[in-house]
């Protein structure tokens, strides 16, 4: 899997579509001038000091890698950017739990705005 790694990518992944979860805020946005399908979908990961030391902040950040490589091929939409912003949270919960959060942020990141969800009452 592809990963950004210019700070100008990662700025402009942030002016998409965002989804926070208890471990992580997950940012998306689709590339300009990419054919769907084209390009595979590029991941970025963000943990600063407020989560720990660097031997904390690195084992978080190994931590949101293995959950994207265990991502399936239909979660993930070819020709997108996607930013892990880490919480202080991703160095505690547990595997199984993030991986339940990463799934669902992957599905509001790209719910059309103003699509219900399941379950949701009309105001």
């Amino acid at each position: 899997m592809a990963t950004l790694k210019k700070r100008s990518e990662f700025l402009w992944v942030r002016g998409g579509r965002r989804w926070s979860a208890t471990a992580f805020v997950l940012e998306a946005r689709s590339r300009q001038n990419v054919a769907e399908g084209e390009a595979p979908a590029r991941f970025g990961y963000t943990v600063s000091k407020k989560v720990g030391g660097a031997v904390l902040r690195n084992r978080v950040r190994r931590r949101l890698r293995a959950l994207t490589a265990a991502l399936k091929a239909d979660q993930v939409h070819p020709g997108y950017d996607y930013v892990l912003i880490a919480r202080t949270a991703a160095a505690v919960r547990t595997f199984t739990d993030l991986k339940a959060d990463l799934d669902q942020a992957l599905i509001r990141v790209h719910q059309a705005p103003g699509q219900k969800r399941r379950g949701q009452k009309s105001a």
